[in-house]
């Protein structure tokens, strides 16, 4: 229970802590614009991980509205049974079973994108490895002494380390797969990546009117120094 304590708390800390060693981050592919991986992002993370980590910032009907489809397809493709649209996305784990089972309750991954960054959370949950001395048989190479098991491995598989000297001590170098899972390698780090997509539109839904208004603004600059130009050549012609 202490270990599943100080992983929790430890997922919350800055990036960098845990960057060392012979594993090196892999770079996520961040679009928000692309709406299709949001939306697959956020059927997977129901799927997947709301099991234990609410992101309570987030209701159904946000997704509806951010990634533009009909309010009942995010009902029949993203939120678990019995959910309405008005729902937040909350774990039904209850938090008083999760302090019994687990010793904590697991924490809420609704800003875990801005806390940790994409390319350590897609990393992360790449890094997942069989690990026999390991209380959940499981152990990460981005997040060593995990306290968690790997919410992925259906999908993925299992994995093994491979280990080279580094400095004088044994470092993971690289993951090899052991056991498949049901996706081949590209399409896990599609469904990863997706996952990450959705938890850094999670950590700030604003991006989105954000990053739309953008091309506006830009355009009404260029048309504004177009016509500043103009006015200036007007202004300026007798002189000249």
């Amino acid at each position: 229970m202490k270990k599943l304590l100080q992983s929790c708390l430890l997922l919350l800390m800055p990036l960098g802590v845990f960057a060392s060693g012979g594993i090196e981050l892999d770079s996520a592919d961040i679009d928000l614009t692309d709406k299709a991986s949001l939306e697959n992002g956020a059927h997977l993370y129901v799927q997947y991980c709301l099991g234990c980590h609410s992101t309570k910032y987030i209701r159904y009907l946000n997704l509806a509205d951010d990634f533009e489809v009909e309010q009942q397809e995010i009902l029949d493709k993203v939120a678990p049974e019995g959910a309405g649209i008005y729902d937040k996305m909350l774990t039904a784990m209850n938090g008083h079973d999760a302090k019994k089972w687990f010793g904590v309750q697991p924490p809420d991954l609704s800003l875990i994108a801005r806390s940790r960054g994409a390319d350590w959370i897609y990393s992360y949950l790449k890094g997942f490895y069989i690990d026999p001395i390991r209380p959940l048989g499981v152990n990460n190479a981005i997040f060593p002494e995990v306290g968690m098991p790997n919410p992925l491995w259906k999908l993925q598989g299992n994995q093994k380390p491979v280990y080279k000297k580094i400095d004088g001590q044994e470092a993971i170098t690289e993951l090899v797969l052991e056991e498949p899972g049901t996706m081949n390698a590209e399409e896990f780090d599609k469904s990863v990546n997706d996952i990450v997509n959705f938890l850094v539109y999670a950590g700030e839904p604003a991006q989105l009117e954000r990053q739309s208004m953008g091309k506006y603004v830009l355009f009404f600059i260029l048309l504004f120094g177009v016509i500043a130009y103009l006015l200036k050549k007007e202004y300026w012609k007798d002189v000249h």
